[in-house]
């Protein structure tokens, strides 16, 4: 196999792995709102806009392998990532509760799970935000 082949393996590959990590995401959140019956709140739903496109953005990078898909998925993954950081700090109380847009409906800093006293809805939110991010870094990274 010559080099310029196990590139384009691993970069598939790279993408493939953010693609996995995107779609048991959505399938995740999918899980909690209908089979938990966990009402995701107003902050949930800003999150879910910029994961849930984001399956079928990278599953047409995929087939064939298109390097334009980072320019699509990062901006969202990005802005995602913004509001789960936004959702953490408000969760956790350093935020204080007077600035949550949640005022109607379920609250923003409802504890549905609490799994080894840190993991939380919003922080699995946030983590795959991160994952996603540094995966496509570096794909375009490689790419470059």
């Amino acid at each position: 196999m010559t080099q310029t082949n196990q590139n384009f393996d691993k970069n598939w590959g790279i993408l493939f792995l953010t693609w996995v990590l995107v779609s048991a995401s959505t399938l995740g959140s999918i899980f909690f709102s209908y089979i938990m019956d966990f009402a995701p709140c107003v902050l949930c739903w800003y999150q879910r806009i910029f994961l849930f496109p984001l399956v079928i953005i990278l599953a047409t990078g995929l087939f064939p392998f298109d390097k334009r898909v980072i320019a699509y998925s990062l901006p969202l993954a990005i802005i995602g990532w913004f509001v789960a950081s936004y959702h953490n700090l408000l969760y956790s109380g350093i935020i204080p509760q007077e600035l949550q847009p949640c005022s109607k409906g379920v609250s923003c800093t409802e504890k549905y799970i609490d799994l080894f006293g840190f993991i939380t809805i919003p922080m699995l939110s946030l983590i795959s935000f991160s994952i996603i991010i540094l995966l496509l870094i570096l794909l375009k990274r490689r790419l470059n």
